[in-house]
């Protein structure tokens, strides 16, 4: 997926992710973060994680299976999760996990502005705190429009990005995983030119949205230090910067 926030980057901030994961959600606050540091632009790379064979219907035992880590989610980083979802999407056996139709609308999203991590974020919320289905194609059509995005383009955007065209995307997303070495959702590597690929830890920072971004603004300073003219200074050794 083209980058978010591209004007004259200097850096790429690449995000693998899933709308449906649950340490994606708990990661959204320093993706947030993130889009406010000068220079760098974000790379969503959805991996599809309950696409395809992987979708599921809800059931007691996924729901017994996800709750504890929503729990721990919400009392790591302050995320909120509504009682729609716990005691409404995740109690309904009708409703089915399938991350296909929200990626196609991320990429629908992003190819009318840009507007793609907007609308993962969206969909997050949409999941996790009201309880909205958002396998469903008219969920993600009302979602779009509470963003702005008009109808008829997203519905046309919607349908070209349909089918194939999301799966390659999630092929190429996978790549991306295993090219950052990442062992799951959600992956954060920092491209930098010059530079080889930089898988960042975000555990430490989860919750922490202002401290991620002065790491980020430092992982930066130290790429442009590597790449500057003999007698720049900047006070970081091999491993990085200190905090």
């Amino acid at each position: 997926m083209a980058a978010v926030n591209a004007a004259a980057p200097s850096a790429v901030l690449h995000y693998v992710f899933d709308p449906l994961c649950g340490w994606c959600y708990a990661a959204a606050p320093l993706v947030q973060a993130a889009r406010q540091v000068p220079g760098l632009a974000i790379a969503l790379h959805d991996g599809g994680m309950l696409a395809g064979p992987n979708r599921i219907a809800i059931t007691p035992r996924w729901r017994d299976h996800v709750v504890p880590h929503d729990r721990r989610i919400a009392q790591l980083t302050g995320q909120p999760f509504g009682e729609a979802y716990f005691e409404g999407l995740l109690r309904d056996p009708t409703a089915v996990m399938d991350s296909e139709p929200p990626t196609t609308a991320i990429l629908a999203a992003q190819a009318l502005g840009q507007r793609g991590l907007d609308m993962a974020h969206r969909i997050q919320q949409a999941h996790y705190v009201q309880g909205r289905r958002v396998a469903d194609t008219a969920v993600l059509q009302d979602l779009a429009a509470e963003l702005g995005l008009d109808a008829e383009a997203f519905r046309a955007a919607f349908a070209q990005w349909q089918g194939a065209p999301t799966q390659a995307h999630f092929a190429e997303s996978r790549q991306w995983l295993a090219r950052a070495g990442g062992q799951g959702f959600p992956t954060l590597a920092l491209e930098q030119p010059g530079a080889p690929l930089q898988t960042l830890d975000i555990g430490p920072w989860l919750g922490q949205p202002e401290a991620w971004k002065t790491v980020l603004r430092q992982h930066l300073e130290a790429g442009r230090a590597a790449i500057a003219p003999a007698g720049s200074a900047l006070a970081c050794g091999p491993d990085g910067c200190a905090i």
